[in-house]
């Protein structure tokens, strides 16, 4: 197919993980043409990427995309091999038009011309110089520069490259200096190359967690796992009944009330882990949440704990030779580092000169509403809520398909 010659001008989906194919999916059942563009060589890229032992922390029906359920077979928490299937499966039901290996670089509004005709890309007129400059009008259709020098029309454009686009490793000073194994979580799959070693994880998001459990099972001779602020934990599931089923329960009910209720509930179901060096957090789960830092859903970090498998730390300050230094001052000296330290959006290079980012990077709007002043791009899975990405980004597909087919 040659995206360049299309004879008339489709929605661009930018990313072909969960967001990108059900929102192209809902496009499709609106009938609008959608092409998604996927700069990996095949969809779920980033599933693809993560650890071995990751399964999903909400239910298989919750998390499910629009139009196709996932088979029971795959159990109630789905693990990363068959969400990838999935992915494959639901590209290929919904016959989406997938094109792989076209990475988007660069998304520009194409103003309409007085005729109100889409201009030739690149050949609307520049302001004139001492004037005063009059307000932009809406695109007639936006501009897409991807690789091999592809010039893309869009009818609209709906970034969806990914939540977990670009690994954060944070510029520790004295990090150069050391010589021992320093990754970022992206880069683990499994604890067998860990095996009999001393191994330091760097944070305590739901990632570090599960990663410092695994290594723990699989054979590692130390586990440590470095803590800037206690998390809340939480129980996946407490008699069939599930966090993300609790999560969507309370999502309308004011923050107060929700901390008291987690509050009182993380006293009943889950164990105080003060003495081994991980006490409750100061401030409510849900006023957490609002700060940008989620529960970790237990999958075995409690018990590892209590049993001293996984031992927390202070967080890390610096490195000094291959020496790792903390918060508190303690000094050790692990045969590897694992920074669970999070991602980045990585859309600054694509969309930063739109004025449609925040000062963190994130989309300033998503969903069904647009920028303002960027009427026809739309954004989708930029979140992690607690009530599941993947149902989340079920919800936006629909609303936004809909949204482009009535505008």
């Amino acid at each position: 197919m040659d995206l360049d010659r299309t004879p008339d001008m489709p929605v661009y989906v930018i990313g072909g993980g969960p967001a990108g194919l059900a929102t192209a999916a809902a496009l499709r059942e609106e009938g609008v043409r959608a092409v998604v563009l996927e700069k990996s060589p095949a969809v779920g890229a980033s599933w693809r990427g993560h650890y071995d032992r990751l399964r999903l922390h909400t239910t298989r029906r919750k998390s499910a995309l629009p139009g196709l359920p996932m088979p029971r077979s795959f159990g109630r928490w789905v693990s990363r091999d068959d969400v990838v299937r999935y992915l494959e499966k639901y590209a290929e039901f919904h016959e989406l038009d997938v094109v792989t290996g076209v990475e988007v670089t660069r998304v520009e509004p194409v103003p309409a011309a007085p005729s109100g005709a889409v201009p030739t890309p690149g050949s609307a007129p520049a302001p004139t110089p001492g004037k005063r400059r009059r307000r932009q009008p809406a695109p007639a259709a936006w501009l897409l520069h991807a690789t091999g020098g592809r010039r893309l029309l869009g009818r609209a454009v709906v970034v969806a490259s990914g939540y977990s686009h670009t690994p954060r490793l944070p510029d520790w000073p004295g990090s150069p200096s050391f010589t021992r194994p320093l990754l970022h979580a992206r880069e683990y799959r499994d604890p067998a190359p860990y095996e009999g070693m001393d191994v330091l994880v760097v944070g305590v998001g739901n990632t570090g967690a599960e990663i410092a459990v695994d290594l723990a099972d699989g054979g590692a001779a130390r586990v440590r796992l470095a803590v800037r602020t206690p998390p809340h934990i939480v129980r996946r599931s407490t008699l069939g009944w599930s966090a993300q089923h609790s999560a969507i329960a309370v999502r309308r009910l004011p923050v107060f009330l929700v901390d008291r209720l987690a509050r009182a509930q993380s006293a009943l179901a889950v164990p105080d882990l003060s003495a081994y060096g991980l006490p409750r957090p100061a401030k409510g789960l849900y006023t957490r949440v609002g700060e940008g830092a989620l529960p970790v859903q237990d999958t075995g970090l409690v018990r590892a704990v209590q049993r001293g498998a996984v031992e927390p730390v202070a967080a890390v300050e610096s490195f000094d030779g291959d020496t790792v230094v903390l918060a508190d001052g303690e000094k050790l000296s692990p045969d590897a580092v694992i920074a669970a330290t999070g991602y980045e959006r990585g859309l600054g290079g694509m969309l930063g000169h739109l004025g449609v980012l925040d000062d963190r990077g994130r989309p300033r709007a998503r969903g069904r509403r647009c920028p303002a002043g960027a009427p026809g791009l739309y954004f989708t899975g930029f979140t992690n809520p607690l009530t599941g990405m993947l149902r989340e980004i079920s919800l936006d597909a629909g609303r936004i398909a809909k949204a482009i087919a009535r505008h």
